[in-house]
Formats: structure tokens, C-alpha cells, sequence
């Protein structure tokens, strides 16, 4: 799986704004300050968050109090959420959904390998929140998945 870098911004934007959220700021925050405090580029930020608007994961009002705010708890907004709204589907085969890719002769089960693939991703992406990661709080499984050494051998 590939992560792009603007599912990475994404990810990092809304992180930033749950954080503001749970230090226990009312305001709104500014798209300058999110782009600052993570090193993201400011139009490439501006883009990034007109899509997390309109997936409705982010909500904003313009002037001198406005800025953005989380659309819903950050623990109702799953990575899968992200990655759903910035760059469509989680798994997809020559831009297919799994089911959809039909293959024949020594290529048949091909199909169940893509499908078994999706279903893994899922099983970590639609099971982490953005509160948990801006928590530095990780399910167990997380955990348990990085703690195995091959998970960190380069292949």
C-alpha cells in the first residue's frame, strides 16, 4: 500500500486540530498554525483541507475568529476515513474495487489475494483513531503488530 503524501497531510491536519481540541482549546485553528506546527505546504494544506470539508471530517468559518474544527470526535474518525476521503478506496486493483477484478486460468485465485489484502488494511486503518494517535494512545494491536522484528526489516 502506498500512502501519499497528501493522505500523510491529512492525517497530520486533523491530528493537529484534535490536539488543539484536547488541550482544551475552544477557538479555531488557523490553516498558518496548522501548516506551521506540521511543515506542511500552505497551498498544498488549502487543498487538503477543502477535501476534509467536504467529506465532512472538518468544519471551518471564515474571519478573524474562524479557522477549522473537527466535523465529529476525532475517536468517530478512523485513518480509513482519511485515507477514504482524500484518495477514495482503500484497496483497489488497476483502479477496481477487489470484487470487481475477475482473473482466469493460473490467475484465478488472484482475486481472494487481492480481496484477503483489503481486509487486512482495514482491519488496522478502520480500527485507529485520530484521537488515539494525537493521544500517543495505540490500540494493543498496534502495538503488538510493530513489536514483531520483521516488521521493520526493509523488503
Amino acid at each position: 500500500m502506498h500512502i501519499t503524501a497528501k493522505v500523510d497531510y491529512a492525517v497530520r491536519t486533523l491530528l493537529e486540530i484534535a490536539r488543539a481540541a484536547q488541550t482544551g482549546g475552544t477557538a479555531a485553528l488557523k490553516a498558518d498554525a496548522i501548516a506551521s506546527a506540521q511543515r506542511i505546504p500552505p497551498k498544498v494544506l488549502e487543498t487538503v483541507l477543502g477535501e476534509l470539508r467536504r467529506a465532512d471530517l472538518v468544519t471551518s468559518r471564515r474571519g478573524p475568529d474562524g479557522g477549522y474544527w473537527l466535523a465529529r470526535p476525532a475517536a468517530q474518525i478512523s485513518v480509513a476515513d482519511v485515507i477514504r476521503a482524500i484518495e477514495s478506496p482503500l484497496a483497489s486493483v488497476r483502479g477496481q474495487r477487489p470484487e470487481d477484478v475477475t482473473y482466469g486460468g493460473a490467475a484465478e485465485s488472484l482475486q481472494r489475494v487481492w480481496i484477503a489484502l483489503r481486509v487486512n488494511i482495514r482491519a488496522v486503518l478502520e480500527n485507529v483513531s485520530i484521537e488515539e494517535i494525537a493521544l500517543g494512545r495505540l490500540p494493543e494491536f498496534v502495538d503488538a503488530l510493530t513489536e514483531d522484528v520483521g516488521a521493520w526489516a526493509r523488503r
